[in-house]
């Protein structure tokens, strides 16, 4: 509680705030790409704290938001196969399919598992040697080591039964697909979680190659607003670079064990994120050894996904180009409780956090 309280002590939310406030020269527009950010913001009502000079707008943060249909699709085909069980985390059962969810499937009596992680699937797997258990695999960097290891395990331990179907990513080609897009942002909260396991340094080519200020964040109120401050004076002078406002956790060069177990597993691919298409490199996949566990090499499924509603905005809302409010399904066709896009379903996402902490009229 103490530690909680040293990053919301009031006295120092107002002071902050003030030296913000007299800190702006100009408009500023910054993104987060964390859905834990894009919570913590609206949570805690940082932008009602801001000057009317300073917007926040949000990026491809949440995992489960960015995750394709088509993963989705090879999911529930997966899940219809006689002895298979689908491990997956909670998040994803509710994202919609073209025609069908996880969630629907698991009513209708398919054996859908929720986890917390990959080794809680390989438990399953050694208790049900007789079927075949598929782990979904998504998540950025923070996740991906954990599925790393689960994969080591299995291999060591000669685990026949046990599967990933993996939609695991990377963050930078995705910021880096969002600058060449060209949507107007002077700088970056960077992802506090990510760069715990990546390292600032991943940053690096941000302000260099496009002049761009960079600021990897805590969680908490005080953490945000000095590094909405960080950012303002980085901006102001003209001086572009990667600072670490969350050093308690977040060092320039970071997890190398976590990372060395990354680089051993996988290997880097073109992935589809939603709303973007295919971003090059911005995937992870099992290296050549580890084959053997990349269920769409055991059994290959050809899904042709179809066009989602027309009037769901997600993808522009996960490239910044849009807000929830300016979907005219939100609040109403589209709501947690029966969700129409994935922004809407995890805790993380955009909709979901807007709609949680929207201020009715």
């Amino acid at each position: 509680m103490k530690y909680i309280d040293e990053y919301r002590n009031k006295d120092l939310i107002i002071k902050l705030t003030a030296l913000i406030n007299t800190s702006v020269r100009r408009d500023y527009t910054f993104m987060e790409v964390c859905g834990g950010h894009t919570a913590a913001i609206h949570r805690f009502g940082i932008p009602f704290l801001l000057p009317d000079s300073i917007k926040l707008i949000s990026g491809p943060g949440c995992p489960v938001c960015v995750t394709g249909t088509d993963f989705i699709d090879k999911s529930i085909a997966y899940s219809k196969i006689k002895e298979v069980i689908i491990c997956t985390f909670g998040d994803l059962l509710r994202v919609p399919g073209s025609t069908s969810s996880l969630e629907k499937e698991k009513t209708e009596g398919a054996d859908i598992r929720i986890v917390f992680s990959g080794l809680e699937a390989l438990e399953i797997a050694r208790f049900n040697s007789e079927k075949k258990v598929i782990f979904l695999g998504i998540g950025f960097e923070t996740t991906a080591p954990g599925t790393a290891v689960t994969i080591k395990l299995a291999k060591k331990d000669i685990i026949k039964n046990f599967f990933l179907l993996c939609a695991h990513k990377i963050m930078p080609p995705a910021m880096e697909a969002i600058i060449k897009e060209g949507v107007n942002i002077d700088g970056f909260i960077c992802p506090g979680h990510v760069a715990s396991i990546t390292g600032s340094a991943i940053f690096d080519f941000i302000p260099r190659k496009y002049n761009l200020s960079c600021v990897v964040t805590g969680f908490e109120p005080a953490d945000i607003l000095q590094s909405i401050l960080m950012l303002v004076r980085q901006v102001n002078h003209d001086v572009p670079k990667v600072e670490i406002q969350y050093s308690r956790a977040v060092t320039r060069n970071g997890n190398i064990i976590a990372q060395k177990n990354l680089s051993q597993i996988f290997e880097h691919c073109d992935e589809i994120w939603r709303g973007f298409g295919i971003i090059p490199g911005s995937g992870l996949k099992l290296r050549k050894e580890y084959e053997e566990f990349n269920i769409e090499k055991i059994i290959p499924l050809h899904i042709k996904s179809k066009v989602e509603d027309v009037l769901c905005i997600c993808g522009d809302i996960l490239r910044g180009l849009k807000t929830p409010e300016d979907c005219a399904l939100f609040a109403k066709k589209c709501v947690p409780e029966d969700p129409t896009g994935a922004c809407m379903v995890s805790n993380e996402g955009a909709c979901n956090t807007w709609y949680k902490y929207r201020i009715d009229e």
